[in-house]
Formats: C-alpha cells, sequence, structure tokens
C-alpha cells in the first residue's frame, strides 16, 4: 500500500492524527477511535506497511509512533502546492496593500 492510499482512509488519518503527539499503546487508539481492537491493528498494520508507522516493543507492550521518513512522500507530492498557494496568498496581500 502507498502512502497516499494509506492516508485516504479516515480511521487511518486519525492514528496518525494521534500519534503527532508521541508515541502510543494501541490501547489508546482503540479508546481514542472508539472502534474495536482489530480494527485499530488492521489499520496500524497498513501504515507500517505504507511505511508511515513504526512500532517498539517495551516488554509486553508495543508503542507505535508515526515515522517521518515515511511521510517525505506525501511531502514532495504537496510541495508544488504550497508554493502555488503561497504565491497567491503573496499576491493577495500585495492587492490588499495597493488598496489601502
Amino acid at each position: 500500500m502507498s502512502p497516499f492510499e494509506a492516508v485516504a482512509e479516515p480511521n487511518r488519518r486519525r492514528i496518525l492524527d494521534i500519534l503527532r503527539d508521541g508515541e502510543r499503546p494501541a490501547g489508546d487508539l482503540v479508546e481514542a477511535l472508539a472502534i474495536s481492537q482489530p480494527g485499530v491493528s488492521k489499520h496500524l498494520k497498513l501504515l507500517r506497511e505504507a511505511g508511515l508507522v513504526r512500532v517498539r516493543a517495551e516488554g509486553q507492550r508495543r508503542l507505535y509512533s508515526v515515522e517521518p521518513r515515511g511521510l517525505a512522500e506525501l511531502e514532495a507530492w504537496l510541495m508544488p502546492y504550497r508554493r502555488a498557494w503561497a504565491e497567491r496568498l503573496d499576491a493577495l496581500e500585495v492587492h490588499l496593500e495597493r488598496e489601502q
């Protein structure tokens, strides 16, 4: 699964949002998402396969976190859009300053 396919699903985006604040065990994700443990596990597996999430064992627990390198492909795709919007916003700012 590509990173793009992985983030297309709302629950997987919510998992990434939660993990953005730091490592979490799967149980925390189950509580936050209000979906079943098997459902969260399935989403975590797909996010790991897409390279967006990593897992670390700590005793019996598995802690999940965002894999920043996995987000690089998404970031690279978004960059031209960010530049285009920045240019438009800069042009709007210039226009508004001239109007005042």
